[in-house]
């Protein structure tokens, strides 16, 4: 089982999040950002029936169900670092990112509504 994310320390994620605000978020505050409220996820949604891709930062495996163990999982949610950010804080909502096509979601419980935003 791969190791959980760890919380960045509250005054990290609120520079970066400045920083996002402010359109001078760097590679780092993004990596930063995402893989803090990807672990946020984690512990509000435990589990391992639903993959959430990051991509290049982390993934994440949550939500309760058929646990997932080898090859392509069959429930796959896929977005961007900035998207992620958005929606984790509550800027963007889930239904307008899938509609929007900002979020890639397939496969059964991938619809995150309930847990987002996260911060």
């Amino acid at each position: 089982m791969p190791a959980r994310l760890k919380l960045a320390p509250p005054e990290d994620v609120a520079a970066a999040v400045a920083r996002v605000d402010a359109g001078t978020a760097e590679r780092a505050d993004l990596r930063l950002l995402t893989k803090h409220f990807l672990a946020v996820l984690e512990t509000r949604a435990p589990g391992r029936s639903v993959e959430v891709r990051v991509p290049p930062y982390a993934a994440v495996q949550v939500v309760e169900g058929v646990r997932h163990t080898r090859g392509t999982p069959p429930a796959v949610v896929e977005t961007d670092a900035v998207t992620w950010i958005d929606l984790a804080t509550g800027r963007l909502a889930w239904v307008d990112a899938v509609a929007e096509g900002r979020v890639q979601a397939s496969g059964e419980r991938t619809d995150l509504t309930r847990y987002l935003p996260l911060g």
